[in-house]
This record gives structure tokens, C-alpha cells and sequence, in this order.
């Protein structure tokens, strides 16, 4: 049963034989029962505003037209902004750091004081007494 239209009583609707036959492989193809499949036709036309008399075929094609000439020109502002924004800005700011790097300057380290091997720093005072 329809969930939700299980206490509903059904109704007959006078269709051609083979309308019917049509009808009734398209809700076998929908796995949906015959008043659903019909709810949802009814349904999808209220909600898209169409009539079964108009041909969908050129609207969809028109509106395919329609979102191809968009993205080509969505296509065209971001090659243009590319073109003549970004790689001049890229180029600006690469010379602006390259110039201001600092220049790289030895740590400062205690000074390193050579020591003669053979040399004596430190003496004896020689007291001509012998006090201390």
C-alpha cells in the first residue's frame, strides 16, 4: 500500500486501452504504484510551472546555451584579472623581497686569541729577599 493513502478509497478514471498499457510499464519501471506514479507527474509539473503540452527540448537546450556563455565569460574575467593583477603584483612583491633580504652576518663569537706554544705567560717575581 501508499504510505499515507492506505484508508483512501480508489476512484477509476476512464483511459485508452493502450494509454492504460503504457501507464502501467512506466509505474513498473518506476517501482511505484499507479496512483503514486500519477501524484508524482502531477506534482512535478506544479512545481516546475509546465504544461504537458509545451516541449521541454529547447528550454533545456536554450539554458544550456545560456550556462556555457556565462562560464566562458566567467572564464575570460578570471584570465584578464590573472593577466593584469596578479602576475604584475606577484612580480612587485618577488623584487621588493629580494631587494630588502638582509644580508647575511656572521654571528658574534668570542674572539679567539692565539696562544703561542713556546711563549711563557706567567713568571716568577725574583725577590733578591728571601721573605715572602
Amino acid at each position: 500500500m501508499d504510505k499515507g493513502f492506505e484508508k483512501e478509497r480508489f476512484e477509476t478514471l476512464k483511459i485508452k486501452a493502450s494509454v492504460a498499457v503504457k501507464f502501467r510499464r512506466f509505474c513498473k519501471k518506476m517501482s511505484r504504484s499507479q496512483s503514486m506514479v500519477l501524484l508524482l507527474m502531477l506534482d512535478f509539473f506544479e512545481d516546475n510551472g509546465i504544461s504537458p503540452n509545451e516541449s521541454i527540448g529547447p528550454k533545456m537546450q536554450t539554458l544550456e546555451t545560456l550556462i556555457k556563455k556565462r562560464i566562458n565569460g566567467v572564464i575570460a574575467i578570471m584570465k584578464d584579472i590573472e593577466k593584469n593583477q596578479t602576475k604584475p603584483t606577484v612580480a612587485m612583491m618577488k623584487s621588493l623581497f629580494e631587494e630588502l633580504e638582509p644580508t647575511k652576518k656572521p654571528l658574534i663569537l668570542e674572539k679567539e686569541i692565539p696562544i703561542k706554544k713556546n711563549e711563557i705567560r706567567f713568571q716568577e717575581k725574583k725577590h733578591t729577599n728571601n721573605e715572602l
